[in-house]
């Protein structure tokens, strides 16, 4: 990519809406269930599967469920995504106490 065709594509990256919201990580073998909060929804079941499969992640008790049951045994779930509308600031805050509402309601570690 040169020039214009690069400048072009830079700039659409940063024009690109990202969603933020609450995610969880589920394995079938154990019925464990982690929940999680993410600025960019699109990007974070990648970066988690990653640092999973290199043995890198974290959560210890993640891990060892990975370990155990195998990457098969896990699934990747949207559970609310927030509006875009919002500064920074609240839109975190919100973030964070969605994440301890949907920890409560289905029993989850936090990620």
């Amino acid at each position: 990519m040169k020039g214009e065709a690069r400048k072009a594509a830079t700039a659409a990256y940063k024009e690109r809406k990202v969603a933020s919201g609450v995610f969880a990580v589920r394995c079938a073998a154990s019925g464990e269930v982690w929940v999680g909060q993410w600025v960019d929804l699109a990007t974070i079941q990648n970066r988690l599967w990653f640092a999973l499969r290199r043995d890198s992640h974290p959560r210890r008790d993640l891990l060892e469920a990975w370990r155990s049951h195998g990457e098969a045994q896990f699934s990747f779930e949207v559970l609310e995504t927030l509006d875009e509308d919002e500064s920074p600031y609240i839109g975190a805050a919100k973030l964070k106490e969605r994440a301890t509402h949907w920890r409560e309601t289905l029993k989850a570690k936090p990620i």
